[in-house]
């Protein structure tokens, strides 16, 4: 029953979304594995013992069925020995990534393609030579040629494959990579995005006022609590055109929903609708999902740098802020389209929920303030970042990032600093008014802070006092 149940609900998914669903499962790649050892297993057979090609190589290099059947026996064992040693370490690492950094990566590193061949080759190689030793069991005057030289290399492949996934996990597990790949994974799923939708958006500006009013419309509840995973746009636009309707979402793909929360509100233009059958074209599940949900990969990389600062770890914690600051570079350069989606008739048919780039730029660095609990390292490197985004992002944002570092600042309230701490966090807040033209409420927190580190030490005033003086540099 439970197999029919899976087998029905990804039929039900779109084609992006059932193979992102397929790739974070760990039996998918395996399977095609074993398909593959079957299927070499039986062209082995065909070579032995149909066409028997030992007649055409020299007998040096030939078995005969009983030495074969010593062979294969130590075969089986040793790579089924390889195949757990290796499920081992996979759970192993799985441990580590939950406890250590965070359990939502589990899913990244289940999904990664080097980790679902390692497994898929063991399964694979396991199958081969067992179906092969179940071939050689029927006779003792056998002499064979293809068996054993494509069993013994089958388990040298297994052998390497062993020190290769040894080496890979190792390496994934390093704290640079492992934010790297988070980065990258939530790019991808930007793109991915913004491809899907691109065809929909129009260089056309819709005023406000021609817009209906909310009162005006009818609403479209959820039919069961859980997540709002994804949405399939292109049938949601076919359909508000077939209907005549105009839909709007009234939640975010990765928002939590109760059963009876309204999901649209949509205005009929024509005739009436069967309003729940645009239930069919979201997804809604007990999880959160990458899928369209770029926000889900901000919560990793910030869940990351949480965990190091528990662990008192801030290389990791700085290592990811590095990768949060990308990534939200990445969001503003490509997060300018509009929420309105047209039909090809340039109809408007749909208009998304979307939020700006400050709250992407709260999601991924304030739970990080929150938790460093005025740790000044952190602090300063948080500065620094939101200083570097500051040269190099559009001036829309500016004044976005300039308040979010004065919030920051504010936040040393009664706290005590050391001099040099001190005159870091000043120089990138100095960076960061300079590059946003926020020169004079920088003399402000300039005094704001002077006075927090002057209420300890008398000596921190007068080191820092040109600073007060000069001005941002």
């Amino acid at each position: 029953m439970g197999f029919f149940y899976y087998i029905k609900k990804y039929l039900k998914m779109s084609r992006r979304q059932r193979k992102i669903e397929l790739k974070s499962t760990l039996w998918f790649m395996p399977l095609w594995y074993i398909l593959g050892a079957i299927g070499l297993s039986v062209f082995t057979y065909f070579l032995d013992y149909i066409i028997d090609i030992s007649l055409y190589l020299p007998s040096a290099i030939g078995f005969s069925g009983q030495t074969l059947q010593v062979l294969l026996s130590a075969l089986v064992g040793g790579v089924l020995t390889l195949s757990a040693f290796t499920i081992n370490s996979l759970l192993v690492a799985l441990t580590t990534f939950s406890g250590q950094f965070s359990s939502k990566m589990l899913v990244n590193f289940v999904s990664d393609r080097a980790t679902q061949h390692v497994l898929g080759i063991f399964n694979g190689s396991f199958i081969y030579v067992l179906l092969n030793f179940l071939y050689v069991t029927h006779g003792e005057e056998e002499f064979i040629v293809a068996t054993p030289i494509l069993s013994i290399l089958t388990a040298i492949t297994a052998a390497v494959t062993f020190i290769y996934f040894i080496n890979h996990t190792t390496t994934w597990m390093q704290v640079h990579n492992i934010s790297s790949n988070m980065n990258e994974k939530s790019k991808s799923v930007q793109a991915s995005l913004e491809k899907e939708l691109q065809s929909y958006h129009l260089e056309k500006e819709v005023e406000p006022e021609s817009l209906p009013t909310e009162t005006d419309g009818k609403v479209i509840k959820a039919s069961q609590s859980g997540y709002l995973q994804v949405a399939d746009f292109s049938r949601l636009i076919k359909h508000s055109k077939k209907d005549d309707i105009l839909l709007k979402f009234n939640v975010r793909i990765g928002e939590f929903v109760l059963e009876g929360t309204p999901l649209f509100t949509y205005w009929e233009y024509g005739e009436s609708i069967r309003p729940e059958r645009y239930l069919k074209f979201v997804e809604v599940g007990v999880k959160q999902t990458e899928i369209q949900d770029l926000e889900y990969g901000l919560n990793k990389l910030a869940e990351v740098a949480i965990k190091a600062l528990g662990h008192n770890d801030p290389l990791t914690a700085t290592n990811t802020i590095h990768q949060i600051a990308d990534l939200l570079k990445t969001i503003q350069q490509t997060r300018n389209f509009s929420p309105y989606l047209f039909d090809e008739n340039q109809e408007l048919r749909i208009m998304l929920n979307q939020k700006n780039f400050p709250y992407f730029l709260h999601k991924g660095f304030a739970s990080i303030r929150e938790y460093a609990d005025q740790n000044s390292t952190i602090m300063t490197e948080l500065l620094t970042m939101i200083a570097l985004m500051s040269k190099t992002m559009d001036k829309v944002v500016h004044q976005d990032l300039w308040e979010f570092a004065r919030q920051t600042i504010l936040g040393f309230d009664n706290y005590s600093l050391y001099e040099n701490d001190c005159l870091y966090i000043l120089e990138q807040l100095s960076e960061v008014a300079k590059n946003t033209g926020n020169q004079k409420d920088y003399l402000f927190l300039l005094e704001y802070m002077l006075q927090r580190v002057s209420s300890k030490s008398a000596a921190n005033v007068s080191s820092l006092s040109y600073l007060e003086k000069d001005g941002p540099r």
